[in-house]
């Protein structure tokens, strides 16, 4: 596990990519094994930590990585349309993991757990908090509430179509309110990828263009059909 103080992790990813490495939920390379291939993998081309999701899949890519892991814990439950990390049981079995920071939602929606009642939890157990949020005024609140590190993650995922290109304001709007900031959904190429940085965020977050091999395909296969429309 990482000994490193908070500030020392913070600035290890400052102006750094965060490698989600998150496979399509059952597809046959949803596998812990896979997952921890995919992180050394990530390391070796650069990045500088992690974004895994669920507790088998952390143990088996904490002992081969030393970057800064963000851990998360997805569940669909009956009652309410928060998935991220919605427990406390969840946060404690990612710190006994090995995440360094651990991520929950930060919406305004209806929480299992209450947000301040989470972070105090993180904090506790020794972890820097993240919010993964979806407008200006969450952020702000988590932030008031003591969250480490805001991330734009939830924008344009709360309700509606999913737009295609990133909430580049919500990144601006939380840098200009003093947060440290996780761009995040939908920086799906290197372009976008180094905008988030050049607008204001500390870190970047990209995921599916990285990890999810089904819709990277399903990219180039889109393309190839149109042309021939």
């Amino acid at each position: 596990m990482s000994k490193l103080t908070h500030q020392a992790i913070l600035s290890q990813i400052k102006n750094g990519l965060i490698a989600s490495c998150q496979p399509v939920d059952d597809g046959p390379m949803d596998n812990p094994k896979i997952v921890a291939a995919m992180a050394q993998a990530s390391v070796i081309g650069g990045a500088s930590g992690l974004r895994i999701e669920g507790i088998d899949n952390l143990k088996a890519t904490r002992p081969n990585v030393t970057v800064p892991i963000i851990g998360i814990v997805k569940r669909d439950l009956p009652d309410t349309p928060v998935r991220i990390t919605p427990f406390l049981k969840d946060i404690e079995e990612l710190a006994a993991a090995g995440a360094d920071i651990i991520a929950v939602d930060g919406t305004d929606r209806p929480h299992p757990v209450d947000l301040q009642t989470a972070v105090n939890k993180i904090h506790e157990l020794g972890c820097l908090a993240m919010a993964d949020c979806s407008n200006l005024s969450e952020g702000l609140h988590c932030k008031a509430l003591g969250f480490d590190i805001i991330g734009s993650t939830m924008s344009g995922y709360t309700s509606g179509p999913v737009p295609v290109e990133p909430d580049y304001q919500l990144v601006k709007d939380f840098k200009a309110a003093g947060c440290y900031v996780m761009a995040e959904g939908r920086y799906n190429t290197p372009e976008l990828a180094k905008k988030a940085i050049e607008i204001g965020a500390d870190s970047v977050t990209v995921g599916s263009a990285l990890t999810r091999l089904e819709h990277i395909v399903n990219w180039f296969v889109d393309a190839v059909k149109s042309a021939s429309k």
